[in-house]
Order: structure tokens, then C-alpha cells, then sequence
């Protein structure tokens, strides 16, 4: 996106002399100052107090060495990393990714990312990211433990329940903050909400697993309702298979739409009665399988190896894999297929080029920072229930997330009409979480 303002411009090119060769993070940059120039041109002050110079530098960048032993007792070395990047509004949150693309870049940018969408949600958290080049394929839970425990120890002294609260991401799930949440109290001998993501157990929060989709799904239905559309009757297809993606396929279900395509790494199934979410929950979350074993279950549906599923037909399109996932030629094959709502479940999943096409087309499209803000919601409500020494019930952490997730899709609209976008959810995102936290760093003085 071609930033026009002579400050922004020059600020992004000074960003990028910064951070050479760090794509994803400068493509997130690039993105959130071209929507920040109508705020800019109303509010001189931003700039004359350096708001936005501080805002793309992150706080701090802790990197570290990772050790830890495997089944054959041989000693591996890992790296880890957390982006602590914006404390403004509260403690840093954000998740933890265990996954072999894991690098400075890609933290910065979901590190950045996670600000605006931490701030969206109205509740009182900063934005960080960590994780580490980890593959937890194919390795015992022995072998995890071990590392997530070795990982702990270093990101403990870096960590705590008003200072910085970790969760799951990509390679992350309960098993693993399990793990790190055991080695943080051995270490700290305190037993804090130091993470989410746990257990319910010990601390966990129902709707935590479910809250990526289903918040998804919520605000995608607010979208559609504005233009008296929904899920209703609609064919959807869904990149990914993991956490995000098998609950947006159920509250996508439970909404009255059919899901008749996911994909994961190796390629695609298309089962055009409706994926049976039973089977695919068997797979994905207990055999930790492939899958193109749905295929073989279900004799209906097909398996298609390698990339493809925007191939598939169909009304909504919920990218749900990881960055860049939607490019440009997936794009202009869902506008011809009749696609008409694109939200983004993972986070930019959707290159710059497919978003100007769809907003060039008139499909509908939810901006990740907004539409998969479900997962950090729900991770600050059970910091909330944590601090409080409370439960709550199903029905009230969801209806909490429902509220949560229209109250974003309200003050997008509301901040693109203001500033000249009306109807553009990716500026009004944007324009809504930066004066938020644009505010709290004037306030908070030069830091």
C-alpha cells in the first residue's frame, strides 16, 4: 500500500532502513500507516510528541538459547524469543508459537499486530508475541516437556501476571502450557496467572479453546447483518485445521452454514454435504493426524494434495491457516466463484494485493486485528477470573465474547465513518486501536 502523507512515508522508510529484509513485519507496518493518515492530518500532536516513531519500535526484544535433551538423550539447541512491544494500556499479552518459521520477523510483526488487537477488545492488556523454532511434529511428550521446561526457565525472569501473561499459538495448545506453567511455579514458587491457555484444572477459563473461532465467527456475523446477509444457508471454506479453524467451522455450523472445505499443510478436503466437524475433531485433536485421512473416513469427500483450497466454490471465506496464506490469484478465484465475505482467522493470512482486490470487488472483509480478537479476549477474561479466584460458566464467558466482538465491529464502523472510510473495517480497525493506545502513551509521557 502506498503511503501518501510526506510524514508517514517517511517515517515507513526510516522503518524499513531499521528492519531490513523483516517482510512480515514491514508489510504490517505499512499497512496500519496507511490507514493512520487522516488521523495524522487532525492530530499534529501525534507526531510532535512522537506517538507513532515509539509505537513501531518494540519495547524490548528478549532472544535467547534454548537446550533440552531428546529420548536418545542427544542435546538440542533451540531459539526463543518474546516481543514485549507496547505496555500502554496493561501487561503485555500475546501468544507463544512453537513452529520451525519462528524468527524476529515474523514475532515483530504479530507483536505489532497483537497491540491493535488487544486494544480493540476494550480490556486492559498490551501487545507482545514470543515463541520459539521448535517443531513439536513428530517428538514424544517426553521430549516436549522437556523442552518446554527448558524454555520456561529462561522466560520466567521475563514473565508474570501483571508484567507480561503468555499464551498458546501455532504448536502451543494445553499440553504445552501445562508444561511451562509447572516449571514457572517450580521456579517462582507462586502459583499466579502467569499464562493462559491452562487447564481447567488448575486456572483455565471455559470458551478459551473455542474462542478464536467462535469470536470470529461472531464478528463475521456482524458484518453480514449490517448488509442483511449471514451465514445462513451459505457454503464456507475454511484454510487450516487447528484450534481456529475447527471452531469456526462449528459455530459457522451452528449458525446455519455448511462448511464443505479445510486444509492443512499436505492439501484440502471438499465434502460438499458438510464437513462432519466429529470426524475432523478425531483427527486433528486426538490422533494428531492428517488431514487427508478425513477422506478415507468419509467416502463422499475428496482429498487434494498441495495448495488450492480457494479453489473450492464458495459464499464465505475464512482464512484460518497462517500469514500469507490468500494470495492474489486465490482472491480473484473466490470473486469469480461468487465468494462475497472474506474474515481473517489467522493473522494476515490475506496478502495486500488479495485485500485490495476484494475491497476493489465489494466482497465484505474483516481484518484480522478485529475478527480473530476472540482468543486474546477470553485469555484477559481468565486473567480476570484468575485474579479474582473465580469461575465463571460457559453461557457467561461467551456471552461476554459475543458483546466483546460486536463491540470491535462497532467502533471499526465508527472510526472509518469519522475519518473519512466509511465501511473500510481494515482503516476503522486500525484508526479505533491506535488513538486507544495513542492516548495512554501521551498521558504516560515520553518512555
Amino acid at each position: 500500500m502506498r503511503i501518501k502523507n510526506n510524514y508517514l512515508a517517511n517515517l515507513f522508510e526510516n522503518v524499513c532502513r531499521t528492519n531490513a529484509n523483516e517482510i512480515e513485519f514491514l508489510q504490517a507496518v505499512n499497512e496500519v500507516l496507511s490507514s493512520l493518515e487522516p488521523v495524522v492530518e487532525r492530530r499534529p500532536d501525534l507526531a510532535a510528541a512522537g506517538v507513532i516513531e515509539r509505537l513501531v519500535e518494540p519495547e524490548r526484544l528478549i532472544q535467547f538459547r534454548v537446550s533440552w535433551t531428546d529420548d536418545a538423550g542427544r542435546v538440542r539447541v533451540n531459539r526463543g524469543y518474546r516481543v514485549q512491544f507496547n505496555s500502554a494500556i496493561g501487561p503485555y499479552k500475546g501468544g507463544l508459537r512453537l513452529h520451525p518459521s519462528v524468527n524476529a520477523s515474523i514475532l515483530k510483526f504479530l507483536g505489532f499486530e497483537q497491540v491493535f488487537k488487544n486494544a480493540l477488545t476494550g480490556l486492559p492488556i498490551g501487545g507482545a508475541k514470543g515463541g520459539s523454532n521448535f517443531d513439536p511434529k513428530g517428538k514424544s511428550d517426553g521430549e516436549i516437556m522437556r523442552f518446554c521446561q527448558s524454555f520456561m526457565t529462561e522466560l520466567a525472569r521475563h514473565v508474570g501476571a501483571d508484567t507480561d501473561v503468555p499464551a498458546g499459538d501455532i504448536g502451543v495448545g494445553g499440553r504445552e502450557i501445562g508444561y511451562m506453567f509447572g516449571q514457572y511455579k517450580r521456579i517462582r514458587n507462586e502459583f499466579t496467572g502467569v499464562l493462559t491457555g491452562k487447564g481447567l484444572t488448575f486456572g483455565g477459563s471455559l470458551v478459551r479453546t473455542e474462542a478464536t473461532g467462535y469470536g470470529l465467527c461472531y464478528f463475521t456475523q456482524e458484518m453480514l447483518s449490517a448488509r442483511g446477509l449471514g451465514f445462513a444457508g451459505s457454503r464456507i471454506v475454511i484454510s487450516g485445521s487447528g484450534n481456529v479453524a475447527i471452531y469456526a467451522a462449528e459455530k459457522a455450523a451452528q449458525l446455519g452454514g455448511r462448511v464443505i472445505a479445510m486444509s492443512d499443510s499436505n492439501g484440502y478436503i471438499h465434502d460438499p454435504e458438510g464437513i462432519d466437524l466429529a470426524v475432523i475433531k478425531q483427527i486433528k485433536e486426538v490422533e494428531r493426524g492428517r488431514i487427508s485421512e478425513y477422506a478415507r473416513r468419509v467416502p463422499r469427500a475428496a482429498y487434494t494434495e498441495g495448495p488450492g483450497v480457494w479453489s473450492v466454490p464458495c459464499e464465505i471465506a475464512l482464512p484460518c491457516a497462517t500469514q500469507n496464506d490468500l494470495a492474489l490469484e486465490d482472491a480473484k478465484r473466490l470473486c469469480r466463484n461468487g465468494c462475497f465475505a472474506v474474515a481473517e482467522g489467522a493473522n494476515m493470512p490475506c496478502t495486500a494485493e488479495a485485500i485490495a482486490l476484494f475491497q476493489h470487488s465489494g466482497v465484505l472483509f474483516a481484518p484480522a486485528k478485529a475478527a480473530n480478537a476472540g482468543g486474546v479476549a477470553v485469555s484477559a477474561l481468565e486473567m480476570s477470573q484468575n485474579s479474582l479466584r473465580m469461575a465463571w460458566s460457559f453461557e457467561e464467558v461467551d456471552s461476554r465474547l459475543q458483546e466483546i466482538m460486536a463491540g470491535i465491529y462497532r467502533k471499526a464502523c465508527a472510526a472509518a465513518s469519522e475519518y473519512g472510510r466509511p465501511g473500510d473495517l481494515i482503516c476503522g480497525a486500525n484508526i479505533a486501536a491506535f488513538l486507544k493506545v495513542a492516548e495512554a502513551m501521551l498521558w504516560q509521557g515520553v518512555a
